[in-house]
C-alpha cells in the first residue's frame, strides 16, 4: 500500500469465462438479479438490462437443485440471443449446490461461515468470547474436526470446479461468520480474515488459482480495514488473489451511493480490488453508473504526483490496519474529543442563516444578519472585529494573527505552504484552526504526516471544491475524498464547496456532508438504514417496504434500523441496529430489538405498525 499515491495492487489473474479478473486488467464491474432463480425469462431479461448498463458479471442466488439446474436455462437463452458474459451463481448452506453449480455456471460464490460449518445466530453472537478456546460449543478437539470436515468438503468442489474451468469467490460475510470462528475470534476482523484463510490455505495446497476474494460488511469502518488486515495476511502467506470489494446492505438513494463510495472508494485509493458491485436497494442495473463513477474518478488519482517516497508501515505513526483518531487539541467545540464539524460554504449566495444545520458559516463579507449565527467566519480582509465573528485567514496573512482578537483563527493552508514557519504558527497559536485545501487523498494524507511528525496537535477541517454538473458524480467524489480520510481517524471536520453555487445549494451540500460523516461512522445525524439490496431470496417487495419504513421512523435521529429480505445475513448484518425488520417467509416479517428476535413471522400487512409501537414502547 502506497499510502500518498495511488498505485493499484498487483494481484494474481483469475479467469472468470472470457473476461479475467486481476493483474493489469480493468477493474471489472458487477451485480446481482433480484427476480426468482427459477423463472427463466424474468431472469434472463434482467440480466440483459443489467448487460446493456455495463455488467461484467452476472450474478443469480442459487438456493436448492431446482434453482441451480436452471442456471443451465438462463446460460443457454442468454447465449442463443448474443450474451456471452459469464455468471455467477451464489450459495449458501449447500456445498452440494455449489458443485452442481460449478458445472453450468463460470463462477460460483461460497460463503465460508456457512458452506460446512453453522452459522452463529444472533444470540449465540451475543454469549461468544473471543480467544476462549474452551468456550461454550468449541474445544480445540472439535475445532479441528470441523475444520477436517471443510477440508473433506471443499477439495472435491475444488476438482468440480478445475475440471470445468470454473472460478470460485471466497465471499465472506460480517453477518455470517460461522459458530467456530465466532467461538474462537469473536465478530472481529481477525475473525473474518481467519475465515477466509482457512479455504485459501486449501486452495494453496491444491495448487487452484481460479479465485477471488471478497470481505464484505455493511459497516464501512469494519469493512475497511478488515479487507487491509487481508492483504497484509495474505502477502505473509505468499497470496496475491484478487479482491471482490463491495458495502452489504448500503441502503438506497444518496445515503446508498454515499455510502458504497465510502467504503468501496477507501479501499480503491489503497490500491485494493479488482472487481466491484455497488449494493443498492434498487433495481440491479442501477447500480452499474454508480459503480462505473467510483472507477472512473479513482482511474485519475495516477495522474497526479506523490508527496512522499516512502509508504506507511506497522512500525510508522500510523497503521492502516488500526488506525486511531488524530489527537488534536479542542478549539471552540472542533477537535479533541468533539465530532467533525461541518462548514457551510454561504459565499456569493442570499443569506439563509435559519435554514442551515452546518455547525460553522464562510462568508466573503459581513452581512446584517450576521448575528443571527454565532459560528460565522469572514475573510480576514473584510473582517471589522463585529461580535460573534470569526475571521478565515490565508497563509499570507499569517503576519497579522497576533493583531488579531478574534476566539478563533482560520487559516486556509495547502501542503506546499506547510513550512517550519508556518508549522511553528500553528503549535503556538492555541487559538488556530487549519483549513487545508487538498487537490486529492495523498496530498492531504501528507499534510497530516508531517503534522504528525512535528508534534503538531492543530485541528484540520478538510476542504475540496468540485466543479462536475452532474450532482451523483459529485457526492460520489466527494464521499470518497472526505470518507477515505476520515475512516483514517484524520479530520476535525469537512467542508465542500462547487464552483457552480446556482446549481448546488448550501443545503445540498450539507445534506451530503452530514451523510458521508454517518456513512464514515464519525457522526450521526439522522436515522440510519441498513437495506439489502435484494436477490431471489428476498421475502417481500424491498423498495415498497424501505420506503414505508423510512416514511414511518426518518425522524428518529439516531436511530438504526434495518430492513432485511431474508435470514442468510440479515440478524448478522443488522448486529449493530437498534431495531431490525427481516423477511421470515412469504409475507412473514420478524422483527428483532438489537440482536434479540422479539415478533416471529407477523403478517407483513402489520410489520411497519407493530415496528413502530416496538420503538415508541422503549
Amino acid at each position: 500500500m502506497d499510502y500518498f499515491s495511488y498505485r493499484r495492487r498487483l494481484s494474481s489473474v483469475t479467469p472468470v469465462g472470457n473476461t479475467p479478473l486481476g493483474g493489469n486488467y480493468p477493474i471489472r464491474i458487477q451485480s446481482m438479479a433480484t427476480v426468482s432463480t427459477m423463472d427463466t425469462e424474468a431472469a434472463v431479461n434482467q440480466a440483459i438490462r443489467m448487460i446493456k448498463a455495463g455488467a461484467e458479471y452476472v450474478r443469480f442466488t442459487a438456493q436448492n437443485e431446482w434453482e441451480a439446474k436452471n442456471l443451465r436455462n438462463i446460460r443457454h437463452v442468454l447465449t442463443r440471443k448474443g450474451y456471452d458474459t459469464p455468471l455467477i451463481a451464489d450459495v449458501h448452506f449447500n456445498p452440494d449446490i455449489a458443485d452442481r453449480a460449478a458445472s453450468i455456471v463460470e463462477k460460483v460464490r461460497i460463503n465460508p461461515g456457512n458452506y460446512v460449518s453453522k452459522t452463529a445466530s444472533a444470540v449465540e453472537k451475543a454469549h461468544f468470547i473471543p480467544g476462549d478456546s474452551d468456550g461454550k460449543d468449541y474445544t480445540n478437539e472439535a475445532y479441528t474436526n470441523e475444520l477436517q470436515q471443510i477440508r473433506a468438503r471443499f477439495i472435491p468442489f475444488l476438482k468440480i470446479c478445475r475440471d470445468n474451468n470454473t472460478a470460485i469467490r471466497i465471499g465472506v460475510n460480517h453477518g455470517s461468520l460461522s459458530g467456530r470462528i465466532m467461538n474462537r475470534y469473536g465478530d472481529t476482523p481477525e475473525g473474518m480474515v481467519e475465515s477466509c484463510m482457512e479455504f485459501l490455505r486449501l486452495c494453496v495446497e491444491e495448487k487452484f488459482d481460479r479465485v477471488v476474494i471478497s470481505i464484505k460488511a455493511s459497516n464501512t469502518v469494519v469493512m475497511i480495514r478488515t479487507v487491509r488486515l487481508l492483504v497484509r495476511t495474505m502477502d505473509a502467506e505468499g497470496m496475491h488473489y484478487p479482491l471482490h470489494l463491495g458495502v452489504t446492505e448500503a441502503g438506497d438513494g444518496e445515503d446508498g451511493r454515499i455510502k458504497s463510495a465510502v467504503g468501496i472508494g477507501a479501499l480503491l485509493v489503497d490500491g485494493y480490488g479488482d472487481t466491484i458491485r455497488v449494493s443498492l436497494s434498487e433495481n440491479p442495473e442501477a447500480e452499474i453508473p454508480v459503480a462505473r463513477k467510483i472507477i472512473n474518478y479513482i482511474s485519475t488519482l495516477s495522474t497526479y504526483p506523490s508527496f512522499q517516497t516512502r509508504t506507511i508501515t506497522d512500525e510508522a505513526i500510523y497503521d492502516p490496519v488500526h488506525p486511531t483518531k488524530r489527537k488534536s487539541r479542542p478549539v471552540a467545540g472542533i477537535g479533541g474529543e468533539n465530532p467533525p464539524i461541518v462548514i457551510s460554504d454561504l459565499s456569493g449566495k442570499e443569506l439563509t442563516l435559519d435554514r442551515t444545520d452546518a455547525d460553522w458559516i464562510y462568508m466573503t463579507h459581513e452581512h446584517s444578519n450576521m448575528q443571527l449565527h454565532k459560528n460565522i467566519i469572514i475573510e480576514a480582509a473584510n473582517w471589522q472585529s463585529l461580535p460573534g465573528t470569526f475571521p478565515l485567514f490565508s497563509v499570507v496573512e499569517k503576519f497579522e494573527i497576533s493583531r488579531c482578537n478574534a476566539k478563533v483563527k482560520f487559516i486556509s493552508l495547502t501542503y506546499r505552504d506547510l513550512n517550519q514557519e508556518t508549522i511553528h504558527l500553528l503549535k503556538t497559536d492555541q487559538n488556530t484552526v487549519a483549513i487545508v485545501n487538498s487537490h486529492y487523498i495523498g496530498e492531504a494524507r501528507a499534510f497530516i504526516h508531517r503534522l504528525l511528525n512535528a508534534g503538531c496537535d492543530v485541528p484540520v477541517i478538510f476542504r475540496r471544491e468540485y466543479d462536475d454538473n452532474d450532482i451523483e458524480t459529485v457526492l460520489i467524489k466527494a464521499a470518497v475524498d472526505f470518507g477515505t480520510l476520515l475512516t483514517d481517524g484524520i479530520g476535525d471536520g469537512i467542508m465542500m464547496c462547487h464552483k457552480n453555487k446556482s446549481l448546488f445549494s448550501a443545503k445540498m451540500l450539507e445534506d451530503c456532508m452530514f451523510g458521508i460523516l454517518q456513512a464514515a461512522r464519525v457522526r450521526f445525524s439522522k436515522t440510519e438504514f441498513i437495506s439489502c439490496p435484494g436477490c431471489g431470496r428476498t421475502l417481500f417487495d424491498l423498495q415498497k417496504t424501505i420506503a414505508r419504513v423510512k416514511a414511518a421512523t426518518a425522524h428518529l435521529k439516531g436511530l438504526k434500523i434495518a430492513i432485511m429480505g431474508c435470514i442468510v445475513n440479515g440478524p448478522g448484518e443488522m448486529a449493530d441496529a437498534d431495531y431490525g425488520y427481516v423477511g421470515a417467509g412469504r409475507g412473514q416479517v420478524s422483527l428483532y430489538k438489537g440482536k434479540t428476535c422479539l415478533l416471529k413471522n407477523i403478517p407483513e400487512a402489520e410489520a411497519v405498525e407493530r415496528l413502530l409501537e416496538l420503538i415508541k414502547n422503549e
